[in-house]
């Protein structure tokens, strides 16, 4: 029986283990330090992460040569700053980002640059304003609400990869938050396996993007990745159609799809065009479900592999939500969930590397940066990085208290970006992974899976390899006084 009644603080701190005994999560293993280019394309192709050398996760920066191009790697908390915040005309989104994702995402506002990334933002920017994050609050609880009960039948202690339930419950406060529709179980799977599919396809492994290539030049993109990106934006032009009908008819939901579809931009006057809007639906079905979807999946891997933590967020979530009400301010009381959700986009940022280019030339820490080089942010290596954290590769949630774990923060944490391209849907995302992390978990427990480790790998974002397989069992409910 739940009653409502007074709600118990608690603690950040779990209770205490032995710093020897916390186990380490999971990483990938890095590439030897010298390797043929061939060999780097065939890692690359295969995994971005351990493409990369160990040395990165104390460098300042790095230069990798090609015959194609040149790149540099910036862990220089002042360079990310220059490139990100302080110049960011200067270091536009590389044009090899944009020949990997138009296939996907068209002109989205996440891959172009210049005027036309103003116009998009200026139109998309209201939407996601301060305050807005209240009003949509209530699509997210009730698919944290629908998660719970898709889990139940799956809570008896097999094995199962969690990865399918966090994007679909993903795609589901996208669904409800743009379109004011809950996401059918069919188009929740076909959604998954298309993006699983797309990014197996190596989409930024394509001639536009290794090739210095003149625009006018046809590309080659493998059928796959055609086929996948076709596929994903079939369902998402079905759905913008739809809505333009509705917009039409004066019978259209006042959600995040409306708002943006009859926002003008303020300086011209004109809105989104129906392919226009298909372009920016692209963007949030990639960042606001997939990367969501991401970092989900690897906190819940996270609270199996430390489960006094994993225990001491469920009680915070039993002591702060009462399941018969939807109150916005459960939100900023769940501040252990928030902690872990925190500590595990450090651990495995969804996006694992930005890309931009040098407009002009540079000089990056006494050399010369080209024009036209490549300039690579990783928050990957930012957020592991052993000159900017203590003990980087381990899991501590407590850090985000601390005058050390806040001031790498501020230098090197940066999960949703930073400065004029900073996600404009950081707030909804952090709210949303919160939320659900501790509505899963105030119901069940979570457990690892032997024999199955997840080993971390990205093309587009950070998943699991082959999956990241847990087991889930039903969680002793506490009575509320």
């Amino acid at each position: 029986m739940v009653r409502r009644g007074h709600r118990r603080e608690t603690s950040l701190s779990p209770p205490p283990v032995c710093p020897h005994v916390r186990p380490i999560p999971v990483k990938p293993t890095p590439r030897p330090e010298r390797v043929s280019l061939l060999s780097y394309l065939l890692r690359f192709r295969q995994d971005i992460l351990s493409a990369q050398p160990a040395r990165l996760y104390r460098a300042w920066m790095a230069e990798f040569r090609t015959p194609f191009f040149t790149s540099f790697l910036c862990n220089d908390p002042a360079l990310v700053d220059e490139v990100l915040t302080l110049r960011p005309d200067d270091f536009p989104k590389s044009r090899r980002l944009y020949e990997g994702l138009a296939p996907l995402l068209g002109h989205a506002s996440f891959i172009t640059n210049g005027a036309e990334w103003e116009h998009q933002r200026r139109i998309i920017d209201p939407a996601f304003a301060s305050g807005r994050v209240r009003e949509v609050f209530p699509a997210m609880w009730d698919a944290a609400v629908a998660a719970v009960a898709r889990l139940e039948p799956l809570a008896d202690g097999r094995p199962i990869d969690i990865e399918p339930q966090t994007s679909h419950v993903a795609l589901d406060v996208i669904f409800r938050a743009l379109f004011s529709i809950p996401v059918e179980d069919d188009t929740a799977a076909a959604v998954f396996e298309a993006f699983r599919a797309h990014q197996s396809s190596r989409p930024l492994v394509n001639t536009g993007s290794l090739l210095p290539l003149p625009r006018w030049m046809p590309r080659w993109r493998s059928r796959h990745t055609r086929t996948t990106a076709r596929e994903i934006r079939r369902l998402i032009r079905a759905l913008v159609d739809r809505r333009v009908a509705e917009i039409s008819a004066g019978t259209a939901s006042d959600d995040l799809a409306t708002r943006i579809m009859t926002t003008p931009d303020p300086e011209d006057g004109t809105t989104f065009s129906a392919a226009e809007m298909a372009d920016q639906v692209g963007i949030f079905m990639l960042a606001g479900h997939e990367t969501s979807a991401a970092a989900l999946a690897w906190a819940l891997y996270l609270m199996a592999l430390n489960p006094d933590w994993q225990d001491h967020l469920a009680a915070e979530a039993q002591a702060v939500i009462d399941p018969e009400t939807i109150y916005f301010s459960t939100a900023s009381k769940l501040r252990i969930a928030r902690a872990v959700f925190r500590e595990a986009m450090r651990l495995y940022p969804p996006v694992p590397m930005y890309l931009r280019e040098a407009a002009k030339p540079e000089t990056f820490r006494n050399r010369t940066v080209p024009r036209g080089a490549q300039i690579v942010i990783s928050p990957w290596h930012l957020h592991r990085h052993e000159r900017l954290w203590d003990r980087p590769d381990e899991f501590d949630p407590t850090r985000w208290d601390t005058p050390e774990g806040r001031e790498s923060s501020r230098k090197a944490y940066l999960p949703f970006s930073t400065g004029a391209r900073v996600c404009p849907g950081s707030a909804f995302a952090m709210t949303e992974g919160t939320l659900i992390l501790a509505m899963i978990l105030r119901h069940y427990h979570v457990a690892l899976v032997p024999g199955r480790e997840p080993v971390p790998a990205a093309q587009l974002t950070v998943r699991g390899r082959d999956g990241i397989w847990l087991s889930l069992t039903p969680r002793e409910m506490e009575t509320r006084e």
